[in-house]
């Protein structure tokens, strides 16, 4: 499919690379309420988000999953495919009806793996997500469960 995206996301990938990978996706759409993936679960596939809402929550244990981050449209939806044990790191559920491309993430390591140039945006494409979620889950769980104002100095 030729899936025309104007996006941060693939923005982040040469034309010809976020070609590459749009030429992978498959059209999907989720429910309110759908449960994406569970942490610790498979991690097979991967989403742009369309039109909709993603919630991405961590498990703590003795309390509800916390809510980490909320993603919408032309946002990345799972990282955990692409780096080894390919598990996932979080969960995520459609918080409202959900239009997404849907990447068997074993073609695209495929793809990675075959072209060196292709797998290295990814990587960076994807290792800039890891990054800002990393940061933005360590803001929310001080937000969440810190001592009252030690979340703006640590």
């Amino acid at each position: 499919m030729n899936a025309p995206v104007t996006t941060s996301m693939p923005r982040a990938l040469p034309d010809e690379h976020r070609q590459q990978l749009m030429d992978l996706a498959r059209e999907v759409s989720f429910t309110m309420g759908t449960r994406l993936f569970r942490e610790g679960g498979c991690a097979d596939r991967f989403w742009i988000i369309r039109t909709g809402t993603v919630e991405l929550d961590v498990r703590v244990p003795g309390r509800q999953a916390a809510v980490i981050e909320s993603l919408g449209h032309n946002e990345l939806v799972g990282w955990s495919w692409l780096y080894p044990p390919h598990v996932w790191h979080l969960g995520a559920e459609a918080t409202t009806p959900v239009r997404a491309y849907e990447f068997d993430a074993r073609i695209v390591r495929e793809l990675c793996e075959k072209d060196p140039e292709f797998g290295r945006s990814i990587a960076v494409w994807v290792g800039g997500v890891v990054a800002r979620r990393l940061r933005a889950s360590r803001i929310r769980l001080l937000d969440l469960y810190a001592p009252y104002g030690s979340g703006g100095l640590l």
